[in-house]
């Protein structure tokens, strides 16, 4: 392990799962955020969730739009896991508040590391940049894919992360040669919080859990475990073979339908998720209502599309086993319900 390593976007929910396991390996952490205010709140959150060495973690003050404090962020480390990111999912009134703090952020932290003379940088994308805007494909996504910037399904969180890892790829062919480069692509991330706080797909989960989501439309989500995308971000950094290359995490090929996250929760949390719905909704009531109502069109454009994913790169180059997609969503159920989130 990496003797010092920082982590951008310090507060959020796969950020939380890196600086744990990284503080669990022995490495000391530098981890950033917008504000130095909010470092009593996210150190609690951090304890409450088992951090060990609390001593080993350290927090500094750096903000996607601005220069100030990435190069004193950067110094004495020995690699970077770029994590923040805007999550705006669904229509926005401005896309700029999404695409220019991921684009011109990631430009930014990439550029302080080049400065400081960092070896690798690894970069959280998504699957958001890899499998929307298609028409159906009758093979599993890879990572020679891109999604279609204005394809059927995007939206203006999809655009910010094509765009903001095309620009890191340019930057690293570029001005950013000598710098070894990392995409990390997870589709949707769900898992135990940290803190009180959805993040990800774990807002999915918990619409299932409260009965918030009436009943479920014929779609499907690939899903993979935040502990999981933490390993690989982590195993990134040193991996023979990983420098240069995208790579996508999913706990399976086959994306999940939404009625079986729904099994999965009732099967494993019995009485205790009482309000976990068993109905369907009709494909032509979604779409009705995808007329009037936005942002649910990226939700109708995946009726009754079941992607596949995969995910053999990655296993391959950073020996990273993702669990199964039922055991990511039961810890997330069960980390909402022991925090009274469960409605």
């Amino acid at each position: 392990m990496t003797r010092r390593v920082l982590v951008t976007g310090g507060s959020g929910f796969i950020a939380g799962h890196l600086i744990l396991q990284l503080l669990d390996s022995g490495a000391e952490v530098r981890a950033t955020l917008r504000s130095l205010d909010r470092e009593p709140a996210v150190r609690t959150a951090l304890r409450d969730a088992g951090m060990t060495r609390d001593d080993a973690l350290a927090f500094t003050a750096a903000d996607l739009l601005d220069d100030a404090g990435w190069a004193r962020a950067m110094e004495g480390v020995d690699g970077v896991l770029h994590v923040a990111s805007p999550v705006h999912l669904g229509p926005v009134t401005d896309e700029k508040q999404v695409i220019a703090p991921a684009r011109e952020g990631t430009l930014r932290v990439l550029r302080a590391a080049r400065d400081a003379g960092i070896g690798r940088a690894v970069v959280t994308s998504a699957f958001h940049a890899v499998g929307f805007g298609h028409p159906p494909l009758d093979r599993a996504f890879t990572e020679d894919d891109w999604s279609v910037l204005d394809g059927p399904g995007m939206d203006a969180y999809g655009r910010s992360k094509v765009l903001a890892e095309r620009a890191a790829w340019e930057f690293a062919a570029g001005a950013g040669a000598g710098i070894e480069l990392t995409t990390i692509l997870p589709v949707a991330v769900v898992g135990p919080l940290i803190g009180d706080g959805l993040s990800g797909a774990n807002n999915l989960v918990h619409r299932v859990l409260t009965g918030a989501l009436p009943g479920y439309p014929d779609v499907a989500v690939p899903l993979v475990d935040v502990r999981d995308v933490a390993a690989a971000h982590i195993a990134a950094l040193t991996a023979d073979g990983a420098a240069g290359e995208r790579l996508l995490l999913t706990s399976q090929e086959d994306a999940v339908p939404l009625a079986d996250v729904g099994a999965a929760l009732r099967s494993t949390l019995g009485d205790r998720a009482p309000r976990v719905p068993t109905a369907s909704l009709p494909s032509e009531a979604v779409r009705a209502a995808a007329q009037a109502d936005p942002g649910l069109r990226p939700l109708a454009a995946e009726l009754g599309y079941r992607k596949k994913v995969s995910g053999e790169k990655a296993r391959r180059i950073l020996g990273v086993r993702p669990r199964s997609w039922q055991e990511a969503v039961t810890a997330a159920g069960e980390s909402m319900l022991a925090r009274g989130l469960g409605g």
